[in-house]
C-alpha cells in the first residue's frame, strides 16, 4: 500500500508544484509538500486585526497512515466553489477543505487541478492572501 500512496503523493505534489512560484514552499519532503502565502486584509480581519503569523498555509499534500490527504484552504470559506465539486470528488472530501485518496484517479486529479487553480485565485481575490509573489523557500524544505 505504501508504494501506491507514494505514487498518489507524487502526482498530487506535482499538481501543487505548478503553483510554487506564487507561494513559499515551506516543506518538501518524501511525505509532505506545503505551500504558504502572506496573509492579507481578510485574514487580518479574521484574526481581530493583528497578524498572528507571517505566513499561512494555502495548500498541502501529505501521506498519512490510511490515505494521502490533499488540503486546499481556498475552499474552506467558499461555499459557492464547494457546490461546484463533482459528486465523485466530493466523496473523497473530509471536512471543508481536505480530500483523501488511497489510489491514483486521473479523472479526479484533473478536476482537483482545476479546482486548485480556481480556489487559489479566489482565496487571493477575497483578500486572504497578499498579491505579492513569494519565491522564497524555507531552509527546512528538502528536495524529494
Amino acid at each position: 500500500m505504501q508504494t501506491e500512496f507514494e505514487s498518489v503523493f507524487s502526482k498530487l505534489r506535482a499538481l501543487l508544484r505548478k503553483h510554487a512560484g506564487s507561494f513559499a514552499v515551506t516543506e518538501d519532503s518524501p511525505t509532505r509538500y506545503c505551500l504558504e502565502g502572506q496573509p492579507d486584509s481578510a485574514t487580518l480581519k479574521a484574526w481581530g486585526g493583528k497578524a498572528r503569523r507571517s505566513k499561512i498555509p494555502v495548500a498541502w499534500v501529505q501521506i498519512g497512515k490510511g490515505y494521502v490527504s490533499y488540503h486546499l484552504m481556498g475552499l474552506y470559506m467558499n461555499p459557492v466553489l464547494q457546490k461546484e465539486i463533482s459528486k465523485p470528488l466530493r466523496t473523497r472530501m473530509q471536512g471543508k477543505s481536505c480530500f483523501n485518496f488511497k489510489k491514483k484517479d486521473d479523472d479526479l486529479f484533473t478536476e482537483l487541478e482545476q479546482l486548485t487553480m480556481t480556489a487559489l485565485a479566489a482565496f487571493q481575490k477575497a483578500g486572504y492572501l497578499s498579491g505579492e509573489r513569494r519565491l522564497a523557500t524555507n531552509r527546512k524544505a528538502k528536495k524529494a
